[in-house]
């Protein structure tokens, strides 16, 4: 409905109860509980090391802080390619055990008979094509769709998706050409990182445009804030006033009154 009104779609990962919490009462519309969350969080080089477990985990947390947005998981690496069992059995559980409204897989054509069976009972399944970071050994962190073999590849693999039943596609790192015909080309929501500004939506990491995370900065990324230096700000001055002396003051401190016990 957002797609065919016009509204743009404004999604951001979130992987912790406080953040998460942060951010669907900032508005977002959308909550992706990325396996990015093995960089960011977890501090892996990619996403791949990532468990089904670790992903319930931080899913549950979102999930809990959450009163408004949409909240999608991203199945890791492994979960799903091997079997269209796989598939249906790993997102199923992120729907009951974990709460979440919606999965998100990597991969096109390949990938189909796995998104059939997600759609077929009753899971909401997102698609996401273009570089996808659980090829990374495969396709490095290079844009896609430069190539007209690469580009006609993301069309047939987006109308596929859509198809299949897939509800909304992720398209990341094309030329913003492509992203708009892509887009254009299906009537389900085409929500783009890196892929130009005529997508139905936009995600990105939140750790990268709160400037919380520096190990890797894609070109596609706009920092809205330098958490990192306001934090570390903050710990800085916390550590200096306490080898100084200046905290804690009695203003932080409990006195003791006769017969009841002073608080821990």
């Amino acid at each position: 409905r957002m797609k065919a009104e016009g509204r743009r779609i404004a999604m951001l990962t979130a992987y912790d109860y406080a953040l998460a919490g942060i951010v669907d009462a900032a508005g977002v519309d959308v909550i992706l509980v990325g396996d990015s969350a093995a960089m960011v969080m977890l501090g892996h080089e990619t996403t791949l090391p990532i468990t089904m477990d670790e992903m319930l985990m931080f899913t549950r947390a979102v999930v809990r802080a959450t009163k408004h947005a949409m909240v999608v998981a991203d199945l890791p690496f492994g979960s799903y390619q091997a079997s269209v069992d796989d598939a249906v059995r790993n997102a199923a559980r992120f729907l009951k055990e974990a709460g979440a409204h919606a999965v998100k897989v990597e991969g096109g054509c390949d990938i189909l008979p796995q998104v059939a069976a997600m759609t077929a009972v009753g899971i909401p399944v997102m698609g996401h094509v273009g570089l996808t970071p659980q090829s990374v050994h495969q396709m490095g962190y290079r844009v896609q769709g430069r190539s007209a073999d690469g580009a006609q590849t993301l069309r047939d693999d987006v109308q596929a998706l859509a198809e299949a039943g897939a509800f909304s596609v992720v398209v990341e790192c094309v030329p913003h050409t492509l992203g708009r015909e892509l887009a254009r080309a299906v009537e389900i929501p085409v929500i783009g990182i890196g892929a130009g500004p005529d997508c139905d939506g936009q995600v990105l990491v939140l750790h990268d445009m709160l400037g919380l995370y520096h190990d890797l900065e894609p070109r596609f990324v706009k920092r809205y804030a330098d958490l990192h230096g306001v934090v570390g700000a903050a710990v800085r001055n916390y550590c200096d006033e306490v080898r100084g002396g200046q905290f804690p003051t009695l203003a932080h401190s409990f006195e003791e009154q006769k017969g009841t016990i002073p608080p821990a």
